[in-house]
């Protein structure tokens, strides 16, 4: 009879569910004006780990295990709210209208300004930037395969010189697939244009560990949309074979990033939206593929955008320090900004970005990351 005893238990042990994944919060600290930063912490039953704050929706790392086992943050971040203060949050939430528009909108037949640079460029929605607010905490979740954490932005008629009060839901998680999710859902009381993003850096060896231009990048995209001088599209659609821009097989990033290709000498290196291979609009699918062939830390980037901003960290010039405590020059790291394609306000033959009341824009980013 015990030994029956002690065989059931072993296997009521074996059949028990695994443990749930976590949400922990804490203080981060406070900003300039005296306000909390809370940073939550997330984690999964495979051992990773996921820290994002309530400033701008910062994602300030995400723990991911190379073939050796060992965790390393694949994601650039300051290490204190002093650094991100001072010099702007890096993988942080980016809107209302992420990216470039050229010389204002008009909706509906109505011109809207816009805050604009002396070349008449608004860039990331312009001031005030949302990556530079706190965040509404709606609330946590624990479930028997994920965590994690959903946050409000309400952004009023007028803002940033937009029209329509906007309202935005960003939900942070962490699955027990080792994928970390970014889903968007923000509706609107007057038509207005949106394209939310956040301008994540990527860097598969770790934080402040170096270049990525060894790091070997697959982009699922046929065609990038040029620029102007001033980074603005011209409406027109580019196919990446015979060019710099060609990562439609595995390629190191920095096997082409000091071309003299004219659209390259204006980024500065790689600052181009990539038109994604879609099976239909809004379909979740590869965007990118990333390798560290030193740890074989991958990451595979899907996305129901249309498009991916790929930026080679052109500005980085050694004035932000990483959470490693190194300082962060250019291509140190890698953004992908899925997203739909600049100014395309302005493009009619790119997707619209209108959104109108009674409709809810949605967007889902997933990284999935595994050891090859």
């Amino acid at each position: 009879m015990r030994v029956q005893m002690v065989l059931a238990a072993v296997l009521l042990g074996m059949a028990a569910p695994a443990q749930a994944g976590t949400v922990n919060s804490a203080l981060f600290g406070t900003t300039k004006d005296g306000a909390a930063v809370h940073v939550f912490t997330l984690t999964n039953n495979q051992g990773m780990s996921a820290q994002v704050l309530d400033y701008g929706g910062t994602v300030c790392a995400v723990e991911a295990p190379g073939r050796d086992g060992k965790l390393a943050n694949v994601i650039l971040c300051q290490k204190d709210l002093a650094g991100i203060e001072a010099t702007g949050p890096m993988s942080a939430l980016t809107g209302r209208y992420a990216n470039r528009i050229g010389h204002g909108v008009t909706i509906e037949g109505k011109h809207y300004d816009l805050a604009q640079n002396p070349n008449g460029v608004t860039l990331h929605g312009g001031p005030p930037p949302y990556n530079r607010r706190i965040l509404q905490t709606v609330g946590n979740f624990s479930h028997a395969n994920d965590a994690g954490v959903s946050f409000r932005l309400n952004s009023p008629d007028g803002d940033q010189g937009f029209p329509g009060a906007v309202t935005l839901d960003v939900t942070y998680t962490l699955t027990d697939n080792n994928d970390f999710r970014m889903d968007y859902k923000a509706t609107t009381d007057k038509t207005t244009v949106v394209n939310f993003t956040n301008h994540t850096y990527y860097n598969l060896a770790g934080n402040g560990s170096g270049n990525v231009e060894n790091q070997v990048m697959t982009l699922f995209a046929d065609q990038v949309t040029p620029t102007d001088a001033f980074q603005v599209p011209t409406g027109e659609f580019t196919a990446v074979a015979g060019t710099p821009f060609d990562f439609r097989e595995p390629t190191p990033i920095g096997k082409n990033i000091r071309s003299t290709e004219p659209q390259m000498l204006i980024g500065r290196g790689f600052d181009h939206n990539y038109v994604l291979r879609k099976s239909k609009p809004g379909a979740l699918e590869l965007a990118a593929r990333i390798t560290d062939p030193v740890s074989g830390r991958t990451l595979e980037l899907l996305t129901t955008e249309p498009g991916v901003q790929v930026y080679s960290a052109n500005n980085f010039n050694g004035s932000i320090v990483s959470a490693a405590g190194t300082t962060l020059r250019a291509a140190d790291g890698l953004a992908l900004e899925t997203q739909h394609y600049p100014d395309s306000p302005n493009k009619p033959n790119f997707p619209s970005t209108l959104l109108r009341p009674g409709e809810t824009f949605t967007s889902s980013t997933v990284m999935h990351f595994s050891v090859r």
